[in-house]
């Protein structure tokens, strides 16, 4: 890769981070405090970097409408924002609606919890699809032999002492996903959060995208989430036919 590409990179994921000093980005970056400044007014130009009045530099607002259009052209979100509101209305928990891109998870919208007690999740985050709700029900969907294939290029990295991380019992529990039409997240990713999440469909049936409902332990119990299942399928199963699904 050309350096001077790398190093626009790590500038704009450090920026990303928060506002830094001109000194900040030299250090990270390993240079000169006037090659950091050289990178920097490149980056201003394009409106990937601004300089705030107190002097910090941070993400500039061109990178938001690039962010924008890239979440836009997945083209699932737009038709499920309305469902989506409709059902954290219903539930009061956080709803994610999420896409398996590049074998990761990516959360493409949120829509926050009533809760004073919030999710630390941020619409763009990834998260691994063998230890998440909306991750297993993508997967449990997939045809083989690409599932197959996708996991063996990924590791099935246990986050908490629940994730399934043997390729056996993942696959037992991806038949029972596919089997009952909605997957659970018991505390995998993330030890004090759960979820349940639902299938979504594009027009040829091909599972898409997935919707969760999800709650940190001490605000709803996965038994609690449980009992939002038939809202989340009907949430998942009013998106599938807004995209042009007419199964059953």
């Amino acid at each position: 890769m050309s350096q001077a590409v790398h190093r626009a990179m790590t500038v704009i994921e450090l920026l990303a981070g928060g506002p830094r000093r001109l000194t900040e980005v030299a250090d990270h970056l390993g240079v000169h405090k006037s090659t950091a400044l050289r990178l920097l007014r490149t980056l201003q130009a394009g409106d990937f970097a601004r300089r705030r009045p107190d002097g910090a530099w941070a993400v500039g607002l061109g990178l938001l409408g690039i962010a924008q259009l890239t979440l836009d052209s997945l083209d699932v979100r737009p038709v499920a924002r309305d469902r989506l509101e409709w059902l954290g209305r219903r539930c009061g928990h956080t709803v994610h609606l999420g896409q398996l891109v590049d074998g990761e998870v990516v959360y493409v919208d949120k829509v926050e919890a009533r809760s004073p007690v919030r999710m630390h999740s941020r619409i763009g985050r990834t998260a691994p699809a063998h230890a998440t709700g909306i991750g297993k029900v993508i997967l449990a969907y997939r045809p083989e032999p690409a599932r197959s294939a996708l996991l063996a290029r990924h590791e099935l990295r246990p986050f908490t002492p629940a994730t399934i991380s043997d390729p056996a019992r993942l696959r037992a529990d991806l038949a029972a996903v596919a089997e009952r039409g909605w997957a659970e997240d018991d505390g995998e990713f993330e030890a004090l959060v759960n979820c349940v999440a639902a299938p979504v469909r594009g027009a040829d049936g091909t599972v898409r995208a997935a919707v969760s409902v999800t709650a940190p332990k001490v605000v709803a119990t996965l038994a609690d989430l449980r009992h939002v299942v038939p809202d989340l399928l009907t949430t998942a199963d009013g998106i599938s036919r807004d995209l042009g699904w007419s199964g059953p």
